[in-house]
């Protein structure tokens, strides 16, 4: 990586010579970045909108978090088309997109915890509380792990940056590990309240008939008792929901195995796999909750508003 401050941009660089000169190994596509910049703001302020609209503080810290580290990584690669071969926008950029998906992550678990608690603890593993422990710790020890070894990546001693690689390696890693495990448990809950077959006893009728933020909600009462009923908005939101959760898997599958391959290898060189496999797996991701929002979809059909702000 060199790091001189004089502005080379990449239509004044040979081709030939653009794999030596880019610490990308290629000139990131200008009206590309400005694209992404503008996808990601337009879901940021609606996310920022909707969370206020429906007081769902949980997204700051979680969707809201993830789109302005979005923001910044591709505002990184912004600055990099007007100066190739400066290293502060690529390390920008690197440890951002790198770190900026995992709070999203957070924000997941804890809407799946809450579908569980609507449609019933009893068919899950977990409790809907130990989702949120669990998984959501285990997204932050993945967070430390990456910006740490991001941290040890930007250093200037070649050590420094095959030991951060290593720990960034870990910490993607684990965080594919995790979403693998999550859809796994994902995938049984909805296969065992389909065949209603609980792994613990239910919750009593009172309980059930209210979901995690008071709003009056639909029961059943099968052979094994009651349970809440999936609903057009519920149906709406496990889709939105797994699709999200489907593109951060295939976006850490390709964080993964570039990671992997190295530093000077030829996927961390080639411009389309970061496009299609990192910005639009993590955007699609993320605009999805925009447009299946729990505001909208974890509420009874028919329950106002004000009746799903109000705590139980």
């Amino acid at each position: 990586m060199n790091a001189t401050g004089l502005a080379i941009t990449g239509s004044s660089i040979p081709k030939d010579l653009v794999w030596d000169v880019s610490p990308y190994h290629y000139i990131p596509t200008q009206w590309i970045t400005i694209l992404f910049l503008v996808l990601f703001g337009i879901s940021g302020a609606l996310h920022i909108a909707e969370a206020v609209l429906f007081r769902l503080w949980f997204l700051f810290p979680t969707a809201i978090l993830s789109v302005f580290g979005e923001l910044i990584g591709w505002s990184g690669r912004l600055w990099s088309t007007y100066n190739i071969p400066l290293d502060t926008p690529f390390l920008m950029q690197l440890s951002s997109t790198i770190i900026a998906p995992t709070p999203f992550l957070a924000g997941i678990f804890v809407i799946f915890g809450r579908i569980t608690r609507r449609l019933g603890p009893q068919y899950s593993r977990l409790t809907p509380r130990m989702y949120t422990i669990i998984f959501c710790t285990s997204d932050v020890v993945a967070l430390v792990l990456q910006a740490f070894g991001g941290g040890l990546a930007s250093g200037s001693s070649e050590s420094s940056v095959k030991l951060g690689t290593r720990i960034m390696l870990a910490g993607i890693s684990f965080q594919l590990a995790i979403i693998s495990i999550f859809m796994l448990l994902v995938l049984e809950y909805l296969i065992r309240y389909h065949i209603d077959h609980p792994v613990r006893a239910p919750m009593t009728q009172a309980t059930s008939s209210q979901d995690t933020l008071g709003s009056p909600m639909p029961i059943e009462w099968t052979a094994n008792g009651p349970r809440g009923l999936v609903d057009k908005r519920l149906k709406l939101m496990i889709i939105g929901m797994c699709f999200s959760t489907l593109c951060l898997f295939i976006r850490s599958i390709y964080r993964t195995i570039e990671l992997a391959d190295g530093w000077d290898g030829r996927i961390i060189g080639t411009q389309v796999y970061f496009n299609v496999l990192d910005g639009t797996m993590v955007f699609l991701a993320i605009f999805t909750l925009n447009v299946f929002h729990p505001g909208f979809l974890l509420r009874a059909a028919g329950s106002s508003n004000r009746s799903f702000l109000e705590k139980p």
